[in-house]
């Protein structure tokens, strides 16, 4: 007699992952087909865009009804339009367009998962290292790609949030530590009727701040300082220090570079820090623990950052108060730490 084994547990999951990858890759075909701007004006047909992408009509089709699937076009009487996610996020030329970065981090997946079985075995090639600290040709295109990131929806999130600090009105000159296009301080300053700001990264990074300064006339209020911050100045006389997602590079000597913020600050200043934070021994949440696996085997001995790292390096170099708070973004739950000197 035959029988069949007891299953107690489910193997969708499994499947899920299985298939997660056609999303990635439906997502980022639509990209570089441009599906999205063909799109902008009034529903197509699947022969009207098939004409128009110059591509197979049977298989344009299977593909159109993957992105309705995934969310990312409608589709109603056999004619196909954007949805509003795809609008504000998958147009190009729009400044919240994050299609270009998206590619980007794809293709770092896609080497991981080229390279995954070697680096589990063997480790990271330090000769064929893809840390970014180290190539400076990078740093203008990705503080590019970073302003649309930073200004799809968590600029303004962490813009209200800093407003709302209690010294916030006594603010006269900020810092935008490792700012790159230097978003998060302009919109910060510009919460503000009189603080002035100050946007420091690598010399690449700060010549696009500079254009961004420029589109949102901030010229009065907004300057840059180029450097490392791990090796020069960061100058001084800051009442609030803001750094968002900068932290890893310094990871080597975090240290040194917490007691650097402590000694540009002001008495009585802040120093605000947002960054990841994993849980559960390294394995929450989903989006960092993915997200940056590629980049930390890479790059090691860079990493994401433990919750709560942050903030007992504060403590460590003389702040006299930290709060951190967990804060839910559009790029997953991250951490807000917040030191007064």
């Amino acid at each position: 007699m035959m029988h069949l084994p007891e299953v107690e547990v489910s193997s969708d999951r499994l499947y899920q992952m299985l298939f997660s990858a056609v999303e990635e890759k439906l997502l980022t075909t639509s990209i570089r087909l441009e599906v999205y701007e063909h799109l902008k004006g009034s529903p197509k047909s699947v022969a009207q865009l098939a004409d128009a992408l110059q591509s197979d009509p049977l298989n344009t089709e299977y593909f159109l009804n993957g992105l309705v699937t995934c969310g990312l076009l409608e589709k109603q009487k056999g004619q196909y339009k954007n949805t509003p996610m795809a609008q504000a996020f998958l147009l190009k030329g729009m400044p919240t367009y994050l299609g270009e970065g998206f590619l980007v981090q794809s293709g770092m997946r896609e080497m991981m998962a080229t390279d995954l079985y070697k680096l589990v075995k063997e480790g990271a090639d330090p000769k064929a290292s893809k840390d970014l600290g180290h190539d400076e040709k990078k740093w203008g295109r990705f503080a590019r790609i970073m302003a649309n990131n930073a200004r799809s929806g968590v600029a303004q999130q962490m813009a209200a949030l800093v407003s709302g600090l209690p010294e916030f009105a006594s603010f006269e000159k900020m810092l935008d530590l490792g700012g790159g296009p230097g978003i998060f301080g302009i919109a910060m300053v510009a919460k503000h009727p009189s603080m002035r700001g100050v946007i420091y990264d690598r010399k690449p990074s700060t010549e696009v701040a500079k254009k961004f300064i420029a589109e949102y006339q901030m010229e009065d209020r907004m300057e840059v300082l180029a450097g490392d911050y791990n090796q020069d100045s960061i100058g001084s006389g800051y009442d609030f220090i803001w750094a968002s997602s900068t932290l890893n590079f310094a990871q080597p000597n975090l240290e040194q570079v917490i007691a650097k913020i402590y000694d540009a600050l002001n008495p009585g200043g802040v120093f605000a820090s947002l960054s990841e934070g994993l849980t559960h021994e390294g394995t929450q949440p989903p989006f960092f623990v993915l997200g940056t696996m590629a980049w930390s085997m890479h790059n090691q001995p860079l990493r994401a950052f433990d919750q709560g790292e942050i903030a007992a390096a504060m403590i460590r170099n003389g702040f006299k108060s930290v709060r951190s708070r967990s804060v839910d973004t559009a790029w997953s739950q991250m951490d807000l730490d917040l030191a007064r000197k």
